[in-house]
């Protein structure tokens, strides 16, 4: 039998979230059948060998590992830049301390000195900047690498030429998903559509990647999933709650860039809802540190109220945070001023969320998250308290160059959670969680360790953050121990050729906090991509290789090979 699911979108570009309508399943997790149901529509159709959807860092490292192996591969993109989370939602690399040297694949590693010497080749740098083989073109605190979107979109996008050119790749943007057919517990095929021309493709192939924000291949191809907060009853995790609460989910951000022009007036008409936005005080508990609009906010791991502080002239505090460029690094008169990247405590949305919901609802909080990040700059414009007494900074200079759009906000909010896979296993705070994995209180951090686990296909370390819920729920944050990825997290339990590569694995709400960030998505696509590979070249399937030893050995020996770790070391 063929089940074929179809999900109507508007006229107006939105993210594919917002397009989602669904009924909440038996297990209090997301939806398993669509709203809307139709007849096929006359299509051109394309067969390929694998077809990834979305192009954000988990779809375009799978592409890279398959395209590079010889596959034929389709790459779908909603927007106009690939890239995901370091271009379309602007964000600069959260990572780990041992980034440098260990931690990340072979291929992510290339990524990062590809930014680097972008910025070596192109750009006027000082001569200390220049001979500096660390350099980090913000010197952000938030990272050793925070760079302009636009620059890691050139780094990608080159990364993926050869395959481009060769016709082993094909991209496709402003191409969204918007109906699948399966045939028992198999992805027949997906139907995409251009934003541009509303031309329709039907993409076939042995194997389907979901590498989309929000996981939403899910609901179209029937895949069972899990959507917020499980309970600690399920999962026996410390952190977890008392009950299931499947709407409870992160924050999403629409981030923006700015700089500061000192002696100029950059600011910005007054926000529609900008006297909602300044007076609000976030619903949470434990309580938010007072309004959203100030320099305070709840620190994530105390709670506690706490100033990083901010000013713009001396480019310190909040502003060096996600600090995209630091003008000292290039010749004088190079930049006119400092610019950073706003993706703060103050302009997380936490009031609703942008899928599992109507798309009228989902609609207006993506609004409304774009109204707060607007409202956030025109506070630091006007009304910020600054140290001399005076209040904002009006050489505060909005930048859509550097977002790549007309109203300044980045091209695709910030998404910090998505659907995930209900998997064959499933990653908890047991197995990654510092205190939950200690022996006994007394036993030292550097003598704990993650769970160990025979199907590692990666690595990844980063501890267990979640952002302020729309379930009302503060931070949550506590450390983890160095971590491994396994394959049985990207394995869904039914469906045989569908597989995650983005925030969307087996994970709980918890430890998608540390599963979620930029090398750790990196590296599951690009595992995941090879796994294709694997079993284009075996006759396999996914799920064959995670249960036959010597498959499952023969496939880790061949990411290893490519530069994938498996383990940390243990000392």
């Amino acid at each position: 039998m063929i089940r074929r699911t179809f999900l109507k979108r508007a006229g107006l570009f939105v993210p594919a979230a917002l397009a989602a309508q669904s009924v909440p399943n038996s297990n209090g997790g997301g939806a398993l059948r669509p709203d809307t149901v139709r007849s096929p529509v006359a299509a051109q159709e394309r067969a390929v060998d694998l077809v990834i959807i979305g192009g954000g860092l988990g779809g375009l490292a799978a592409a890279l590992a398959a395209s590079r192996a010889g596959l034929r591969v389709i790459l779908t993109e909603e927007t106009d830049w690939i890239g995901g989370q370091l271009t379309s939602q602007a964000v600069p690399p959260d990572e780990h301390a041992q980034i440098e040297t260990f931690g990340g694949t072979k291929s992510y590693q290339a990524f990062r000195r590809g930014v680097r010497d972008y910025y070596a080749r192109n750009f006027p740098l000082t001569d200390a900047a220049r001979a500096n083989p660390l350099l980090n073109p913000g010197n952000g605190s938030v990272s050793k690498l925070c760079h302009e979107p636009r620059v890691a979109l050139a780094v990608l996008t080159a990364m993926l030429a050869p395959h481009v050119a060769s016709g082993r790749l094909e991209i496709l943007l402003h191409h969204t998903a918007v109906s699948a057919s399966t045939t028992g517990d198999r992805v027949d095929a997906v139907l995409v559509r251009s934003a541009d021309s509303g031309r329709e493709l039907v993409l076939r192939a042995p194997l389907f990647i979901d590498a989309t924000e929000t996981g939403e291949l899910l609901p179209l191809t029937q895949t069972e999933y899990i959507t917020g907060s499980e309970s600690q009853r399920v999962t026996g995790e410390p952190h977890a709650g008392p009950d299931a609460r499947p709407q409870n989910m992160q924050a999403f951000t629409c981030c923006f860039a700015m700089d500061y022009v000192a002696g100029e007036d950059h600011t910005i008409e007054r926000p529609r809802d900008y006297a909602f936005w300044r007076d609000h005080v976030p619903p949470l508990t434990p309580p938010w540190s007072g309004k959203l609009l100030s320099h305070f906010y709840s620190a994530p791991r105390t709670l506690k109220p706490f100033a990083m502080g901010f000013d713009a002239a001396k480019s310190t505090g909040l502003f060096k945070y996600r600090r995209l460029i630091d003008r000292t690094n290039f010749v004088s008169g190079t930049y006119a001023g400092d610019t950073t990247l706003v993706n703060w405590p103050q302009n997380d949305y936490m009031l609703g969320n942008l899928f599992e919901v109507p798309a009228a609802e989902a609609a207006r909080h993506l609004a409304a998250g774009k109204q707060l990040s607007l409202s956030l700059l025109y506070w630091l414009q006007t009304e910020a308290p600054r140290a001399d007494g005076g209040t904002g900074w009006k050489g505060l200079r909005l930048r859509p160059d550097i977002v790549g759009t007309e109203d300044g906000l980045a091209k695709y909010p910030y998404i910090r959670e998505s659907r995930r896979i209900q998997a064959e296993f499933t990653i908890t705070e047991l197995h990654v969680g510092l205190d939950a994995r200690r022996k006994t209180p007394a036993t030292p951090d550097a003598e704990v360790f993650a769970e160990n686990f025979p199907d590692s296909v990666g690595i990844g370390s980063y501890a267990i953050d979640l952002h302020p819920s729309s379930g009302g729920d503060n931070y949550i944050d506590f450390l983890t121990r160095p971590f491994q990825i396994p394959l049985g997290a990207l394995l869904p339990r039914r469906v045989e050729n569908l597989l995650p590569a983005c925030k969307n694995l087996g994970t709980t709400h918890l430890t998608n906090g540390c599963y979620r960030l930029h090398p750790v998505e990196w590296n599951i696509g690009e595992s995941v991509g090879a796994l294709a590979v694997f079993c284009r070249a075996k006759k396999t399937s996914p799920r064959s290789v995670r249960a036959t030893p010597a498959l499952l050995a023969e496939f880790q020996s061949a990411l290893t090979a490519q530069g994938i770790p498996l383990a940390w070391p243990q000392k």
